[in-house]
C-alpha cells in the first residue's frame, strides 16, 4: 500500500493509476484543470442551452439530479439562473434521509423556484438488493447508485427533456477511468459504466433474484433510447471548474446548511454527503477493503484545489481514519433488519488482511501514511 507523493490517496483505490514518479492521476488531472480554457467551455455550454431552450413541448428544458446535497444545489442554480433553462429537478431519495437532507431539498425547491419529481423505489426490493450487495460484494450501495442513474434518466426520457446535467465526472475528479466522450465533449453517455460498477454486471447481480417488473428504476435506458428521443446527457464539471467547497459556499446563499451537530466520525467536513444515513457504513467498508475513507477523500479534495498542504492532509488522515461511524449505525441495522453482532461479523469478512494487521488487539494498517 503506497501513497501519492502530492496528495494522500493510496494506490489501493480501484481504477486509480500512478505515474512513474509516484503521483496519482487525480493530482495530474487537477493540474490539467488549471490549464483549461474555462471561458471557452462556458461558451460551449451556453451554445448547447441556446439550442434547446423552449423547444420541448412538455415545458422542461433540462433535468438536474438532486439529493439535498451542496452540489445538486449548485447544479440547479447554474442551469436555472445562469443558463436560463426551465429545470425539472429529479430526486431518487433513499429511505433513510437526514433532517438536513430533507431541509436542503426543500430549500432548493423554494429558493431556486423549480419543480421537483421524487422517484421512490419500493422498499422491499431496495432492502433485498442492499443486503445482497453487502454480503456478496461488501458494497451495500451498489444497487442504490444504479437506481439514481436509471431513475433520473428514465424521468428525462418519459418527459422528453432534451438535456440531463450531471455534476462531476468521478473519473476526472478522483483519478479513475474516463470515457473518451466525457474527456472530449463532457458527454455522460457512458456514466453507467464508471468505476462504481466495476464489481459485477447488474444483470448478473439480480439474475434469478428480483422479478424484472421490479427493476424499471434500476435498469439504465439503452443509449439508443437517448438518440431516439434526442436527449443529451452531460457533466457540468466539463464546462465549469468543479470545486465542492465553492459549490458549498454558493449553496449556502440559497438555504443549504451543513450537519448541525458538526462533522460525522471520520469526517473533517460538516457539509459533504450529509443527505442520507446509509452511506457512512458503505464508505467504512471501503476503509476495510482499501485502507482509506472519508478523511482521505476529503483531505485530497482540498489538496487538489490548493486549500490544504499534503502535510495537513497526512495529519487529518492519521487523526481521523480509525474513527468508526457510529452515528447512523442503529439506522443502518434497523433498515436492513440486522443485529449488531451479525453486522460486525459481516464487516470483518471484508477486511483486507494484506493491508491490515492487529496490534495490541486493535486493527491497524500495515503501512500508515507519512
Amino acid at each position: 500500500m503506497n501513497y501519492c507523493k502530492k496528495c494522500v490517496m493510496p494506490d489501493t483505490k480501484p481504477g486509480l493509476k500512478f505515474d512513474t514518479s509516484g503521483v496519482c492521476f487525480a493530482c495530474i488531472n487537477a493540474e490539467k484543470k488549471t490549464k483549461i480554457n474555462w471561458q471557452k467551455r462556458n461558451k460551449l455550454l451556453h451554445k448547447i442551452c441556446n439550442e434547446i431552450r423552449g423547444k420541448n413541448k412538455n415545458g422542461y428544458d433540462c433535468v438536474v439530479p438532486v439529493s439535498g446535497g451542496k452540489d445538486s444545489m449548485y447544479q440547479t442554480y447554474m442551469m436555472s439562473k445562469i443558463y436560463n433553462l426551465k429545470v425539472l429537478a429529479v430526486s431518487v431519495p433513499q429511505h433513510c434521509q437526514t433532517e438536513e437532507g430533507i431541509e436542503n431539498l426543500n430549500s432548493l425547491v423554494t429558493n431556486l423556484n423549480v419543480d421537483l419529481i421524487k422517484v421512490t423505489i419500493r422498499h422491499k426490493t431496495h432492502k433485498k438488493l442492499r443486503l445482497i450487495g453487502l454480503k456478496e460484494m461488501g458494497n451495500p450501495s451498489y444497487s442504490e447508485h444504479k437506481s439514481v442513474f436509471a431513475g433520473v434518466t428514465r424521468v428525462a426520457l418519459n418527459f422528453k427533456v432534451p438535456l440531463v446535467v450531471w455534476g462531476e465526472d468521478i473519473g476526472v475528479e478522483f483519478g479513475g477511468n474516463v470515457d473518451k466522450k466525457s474527456s472530449k465533449e463532457g458527454l455522460a453517455d457512458d456514466l453507467i459504466n464508471n468505476d462504481l460498477f466495476a464489481d459485477v454486471s447488474f444483470s448478473e447481480f439480480v439474475k434469478n433474484r428480483i422479478p424484472k417488473n421490479e427493476l424499471y428504476f434500476y435498469n439504465h435506458p439503452d443509449i439508443k433510447e437517448f438518440k431516439n428521443h434526442k436527449v443529451k446527457t452531460i457533466y457540468l464539471s466539463h464546462f465549469h471548474n468543479w470545486d465542492g467547497y465553492k459549490n458549498f459556499k454558493l449553496a449556502m446563499k440559497f438555504g443549504f446548511t451543513g450537519r448541525k451537530k458538526g462533522p460525522l466520525s471520520g469526517n473533517i467536513l460538516n457539509y459533504d454527503n450529509i443527505d442520507e444515513k446509509l452511506c457512512e457504513m458503505h464508505i467504512w467498508i471501503k476503509m476495510l477493503k482499501y485502507g482509506f475513507w472519508r478523511p482521505t477523500d476529503q483531505s485530497c479534495y482540498h489538496i487538489w484545489n490548493r486549500r490544504m498542504t499534503r502535510e495537513e492532509g497526512v495529519e487529518n488522515v492519521l487523526k481521523k481514519q480509525y474513527e468508526f461511524p457510529y452515528e447512523y449505525l442503529k439506522d443502518f441495522l434497523d433498515y436492513h433488519s440486522l443485529k449488531e453482532g451479525e453486522f460486525m461479523d459481516e464487516l470483518e469478512n471484508w477486511r483486507n488482511k494484506d493491508i491490515w494487521v492487529k496490534k495490541n488487539r486493535k486493527w491497524r494498517l500495515k503501512n500508515e501514511i507519512s
